[in-house]
């Protein structure tokens, strides 16, 4: 990798039926750099790639190829070739045909063809494959053929979306190595799509991890597994416990109860946060040993590890350790400060606030949905603040919902899911013991009686 910029993103914006789908990136790939986008579906990491290779164009914002602003610049003529999920290679031609086809149609010589193509099999782990025909090759084998005829016009710029996502387990793990030895020996930059963690992290250079269109952060794999910068990645890259805490001061976070010290500063006093440990980074010792203690209730063998969950005081904790605790058994658990993650919360306060209009004597509407308030006493048009706690949210059957929504974001925070949803250009937080899935549609109740109505703007409690 150098530290020139090939490809420069620069507030880029794409909508897709009046939605969002990219909202205001802004990135740096480097030279010889292997790069991954890395998020849940429909995050924006596959329309970024389609941006870069000219497929589809942003509806605001600069692509810049080697400093030269190529928006407009049509796929055949930027220096970058792509690799789908489906390889889109010819049956009727054999794999020397499959990967000469670019360069006969740029009218090459014949001994030039001849000579890189050779050239291209031997650097794919294919020399001898030259006359087999694609339909006789495993999926890695066509997966291979796919990225040397990419690779065999010499591009600047190869781009990767999920080439993978068809091969088998064991497979798709020895064509991680494989692609990086190749990127490597060829020096070019590969920029790669993928919503699995463990390539982005066996693979990258630089990892960035999106969600909702937007970057989350952008790092190195030690970094992003690390130094998570929210519970969103924290949650996504690897598995975590990612509990409520309160941040007393700098270097001194409380949380399930006790309060720990941590290397952490610059959140302020009595801040609420997200505070992460990974699993591995758990030691079980003696209880008496630790001010933080629970129960175990459950054990599972994972080969390397065993995975037990502990309930300390109402929170499940998961400890991945070499050393076993018995079921039931009472416990201590124990880690260094170093270990311990303080993040800003994802949701910035702790109650939804809202507008809502009076329509109606006694009736106010908010997010499309109203209801009614005996002796309001407020005139039709009259505009209102609504205070809405997260506990008089519940998620319900789409057919007995007051709303339909979006679902954002969820993580596990040891005794529920936190959820924020996205609705009317809003997002509402609440907790659930239900598991629903991500970027889905789920129904919503509110308690409407417990709505705080207010002229004045409420203080907002973060």
């Amino acid at each position: 990798m150098s530290d020139k910029t090939i490809i420069k993103l620069e507030n880029l914006v794409f909508n897709y039926d009046g939605e969002p789908v990219l909202d205001g990136i802004n990135l740096s790939i480097h030279d010889k750099e292997f790069v991954t986008f890395l998020g849940p579906s429909g995050c924006g990491k596959t329309t970024t790639l389609r941006i870069i290779g000219g497929f589809i164009y942003p509806h605001s914002g600069n692509v810049y190829f080697d400093g030269k602003l190529i928006n407009e610049l049509p796929p055949h003529k930027r220096e970058v070739n792509t690799v789908f999920q489906r390889y889109a290679l010819f049956p009727h031609l054999n794999v020397f045909d499959n990967v000469a086809f670019g360069l006969k149609l740029k009218k090459l010589d014949k001994r030039e063809i001849n000579k890189r193509v050779k050239e291209m099999l031997e650097i794919v782990n294919l020399k001898g494959f030259d006359k087999r025909k694609v339909n006789q090759l495993s999926g890695g084998q066509q997966q291979r053929v796919a990225i040397a005829r990419a690779l065999v016009n010499h591009p600047k710029v190869l781009l990767l979306d999920e080439p993978l996502g068809a091969l088998d387990l064991k497979l798709r793990k020895e064509m991680q190595l494989e692609l990086k030895k190749i990127q490597q020996r060829l020096e070019i930059t590969f920029i790669y799509v993928t919503h699995d963690q463990e390539e982005a992290l066996t693979m990258s250079d630089t990892v960035v991890v999106m969600k909702d269109g937007e970057i989350q952060q952008v790092g190195t794999p030690q970094d992003i597994y690390n130094e998570p910068t929210n519970a969103f990645v924290a949650d996504f890259i690897g598995e975590s416990n990612i509990i409520d805490g309160v941040m007393i001061k700098d270097c001194l976070v409380s949380f399930n109860g006790h309060e720990f010290e941590c290397v952490d500063t610059g959140f302020g006093e009595n801040q609420p946060v997200d505070v992460v440990v990974r699993p591995e980074d758990i030691d079980i010792v003696a209880y008496e040993d630790s001010k933080l203690h629970g129960e175990v209730e459950s054990v599972v063998f994972k080969g390397v590890h065993y995975e037990m969950t502990i309930d300390c005081e109402g929170l499940k904790w998961t400890v991945q350790s070499t050393d076993s605790a018995q079921i039931g058994s009472k416990v201590g658990l124990k880690f260094d400060p170093f270990d311990i993650h303080i993040m800003k919360k994802l949701f910035p306060y702790a109650e939804n606030y809202l507008k809502g209009v009076v329509v109606e004597e006694n009736t106010i509407e908010f997010l499309g949905i109203r209801f009614e308030r005996e002796n309001l006493g407020l005139p039709v048009d009259t505009e209102v603040n609504l205070t809405i706690s997260p506990k008089d949210i519940e998620v319900v059957s789409e057919d007995h919902s007051d709303k339909i929504v979006y679902l954002e974001s969820m993580i596990y925070k040891g005794a529920y899911n936190e959820f924020i949803v996205y609705t009317e250009g809003e997002q509402l937080l609440f907790h659930s013991q239900n598991d629903e899935q991500v970027a889905t549609d789920i129904g919503i109740k509110i308690n409407f009686d417990n709505i705080v109505i207010s002229l004045k703007e409420p203080e907002k409690e973060e």
